[in-house]
């Protein structure tokens, strides 16, 4: 089953594609997404990476969270569902 994981603390230059290749490391990335700001298209700093699996997702999370990436501790856990309506 896929998990959706929250990405937060990314430094500006990370896109799409680094984003997922980061993730990789830990398995089978499913999407990868930096959030944009919708005015500059600028990166907010945050995004989401879905991976294959729950063991490959506790896995990033247990690698990857606060692992220094171009001088930010970037933070890593489970995606909380989204409260819009």
């Amino acid at each position: 089953m896929v998990k959706k994981l929250f990405v937060g603390s990314l430094p500006w230059a990370v896109d799409d594609a680094k984003l997922a290749e980061i993730f990789s490391q830990a398995g089978s990335v499913v999407t990868a997404r930096v959030i944009k700001d919708r005015e500059t298209g600028r990166s907010r700093g945050f995004g989401f990476v879905e991976m294959s699996t729950d063991e490959e997702a506790d896995l990033a999370i247990k690698n990857l969270n606060g692992v220094d990436m171009d001088g930010r501790k970037i933070v890593v856990n489970e995606a909380r569902p989204s409260e819009r309506n």
